[in-house]
C-alpha cells in the first residue's frame, strides 16, 4: 500500500521529470561552494538563496550545524573541489527551543527507556542564541586544518521576511 506521502512524491517527480532537461550537468558544484543550513521545512534553499540547480551543495541537518555536516564539507570540498562554506541558520529554530536533557527525556517519554539509552550519549546541538551559535560554527570550521584555503562565512535567515543577513 502506497502513504499519500509516497503517492505525492511519485506524482510530483512524474509532473518535474516530464520537463526535466538538466542530466548533463557535472557531477561537481560548478558555482564552487557549499551552503550548510537548517532542515526546516519553511527553508526552500534553492529559492531563498538563488541556487541553480547544480551551482551548489546544499547540506542540511537540525539547525544548520557545521560540526554536524563536516563529513560533508570535506567530500564536497576534497572530493569535488568546492572552496567556499556559507553556513546559514535561520530565526524561529527549534534548536533554540530545547537543550540535551530535554531532547533526552522526549525520547524516554514518547519511546520507552531502549530508545532513551540509544540517545544518552548523543549531543543533538542544542543552540540558545541564534547569532553566537553561527559565529560558534564559523569559528570552529576555520579551526579545522582540512578547512585551510577555504572561505567560510555566517548568515541568519529570516524565516519571518525571507531575508538574508550577514554575520559578523
Amino acid at each position: 500500500m502506497t502513504s499519500a506521502v509516497e503517492q505525492n512524491l511519485i506524482e510530483g517527480n512524474k509532473a518535474y521529470s516530464s520537463t526535466f532537461k538538466d542530466g548533463h550537468l557535472a557531477l561537481p558544484p560548478s558555482q564552487k561552494y557549499a551552503v550548510v543550513t537548517c532542515m526546516d521545512a519553511r527553508i526552500d534553499p534553492a529559492a531563498a538563496f538563488s541556487i541553480p540547480l547544480g551551482a551548489a551543495h546544499i547540506i542540511r541537518n537540525a539547525g544548520g550545524s557545521a560540526r554536524e555536516a563536516f563529513r560533508s564539507l570535506v567530500i564536497s570540498q576534497q572530493l569535488l573541489g568546492t572552496t567556499e562554506v556559507l553556513v546559514i541558520k535561520h530565526t524561529g529554530c527549534g534548536m533554540l527551543t530545547f537543550d540535551n536533557a530535554a531532547a533526552r527525556g522526549v525520547v524516554a517519554k514518547n519511546k520507552g527507556e531502549a530508545a532513551a539509552k540509544e540517545v544518552e550519549e548523543l549531543d543533538f546541538l542544542p543552540f540558545p542564541q541564534l547569532e553566537q551559535a553561527v559565529k560558534d560554527d564559523v569559528e570552529w570550521l576555520k579551526g579545522k586544518n582540512v578547512e585551510e584555503g577555504i572561505r567560510v562565512s555566517g548568515w541568519v535567515y529570516e524565516v519571518e521576511t525571507g531575508r538574508v543577513r550577514k554575520v559578523e
